[in-house]
């Protein structure tokens, strides 16, 4: 069996995700940014620009052989 060379790259992190509506739970990579922590990812989100911090677990490859992140949670300032 041959193993996934993007196996171990598959993290945990948070990140500014671009997407027109928060309904979605899969982006592909070119609409994540990853960020160093929570704070700064919800201190970047611009919900006018589309844009929101997350907690996303990626990149994996998809059977259509797209890197994609999945969403873990949304991070809202309460």
């Amino acid at each position: 069996m041959q193993q996934d060379p993007d196996a171990s790259i598959v993290n945990n992190c948070f990140a500014i995700v671009f997407t027109p509506s928060r309904r979605r739970n899969r982006f592909p990579e070119n609409c994540v940014d990853v960020v160093a922590s929570a704070e700064e990812a919800m201190d970047r989100a611009d919900a006018a620009g589309n844009t929101y911090a997350a907690q996303v677990v990626g990149p994996s490859r998809s059977s259509e052989g797209i890197r994609l992140y999945y969403l873990e949670q949304w991070l809202d300032r309460e």
